[in-house]
């Protein structure tokens, strides 16, 4: 009961964004559980059209990486501010990146530039699930030295690109300059 006391303005913003970036979702149309109304856990399978669909999928790990790399560029810039306005800041941003990875302009830059051809977007619960993911990513990176955070983007980048032949990286050189050979090396993979 001490800790939701103590720390009941993080919880209460954390909910109020995560509600945010949940009901403009909903507003623009996107679906609560996936195309199929099914809640779920986990799915694998990058190929198929559960992708993006469940509470966790391959790309959680890109998205705690995202947490992590918030709290060091945040460190960096802003060392001096609360901790707790440092999180709410990465909070915002992953919410900022979630409804426009969600929109239009990015899905069919997805299924024009990557390997997601059938690519329709998250449901509202896996982006709100990413928004988790980057808040721990964040507070792994907080209570861990800096060594460790690098070790684990790494462990998550190469782990990736062996699994299903992406990652955050590949991810984003595909969406920014797609390289044709890297799209024919992953779907290769398929």
């Amino acid at each position: 009961m001490h800790f939701l006391k103590r720390h009941r303005f993080i919880i209460l913003s954390t909910l109020l964004i995560l509600l945010l970036v949940g009901g403009i979702e909903l507003y623009s149309g996107r679906s609560p559980l996936g195309p199929d109304g099914m809640f779920g856990w986990w799915d694998g399978n990058i190929w198929g059209s559960e992708n993006s669909q469940r509470v966790a999928d391959v790309y959680s790990f890109s998205h705690i990486i995202h947490g992590l790399i918030f709290y060091g560029f945040l460190f960096l810039v802003a060392r001096r501010m609360p901790i707790r306005y440092r999180f709410l800041i990465a909070i915002l941003l992953e919410g900022g990146w979630e409804l426009l990875e969600n929109s239009s302009i990015i899905i069919d830059r997805y299924r024009e530039a990557t390997i997601a051809q059938g690519y329709v977007g998250d449901s509202v619960l896996n982006s709100v699930s990413d928004v988790i993911m980057a808040g721990i990513g964040f507070i792994i990176a907080w209570k861990s030295r800096i060594w460790a955070s690098v070790l684990l983007i790494i462990v998550f980048e190469l782990g990736c690109l062996w699994w299903v032949r992406d990652n955050l990286t590949l991810n984003v050189i595909m969406l920014v300059h797609p390289v044709e050979s890297i799209k024919v090396w992953q779907s290769e993979g398929h």
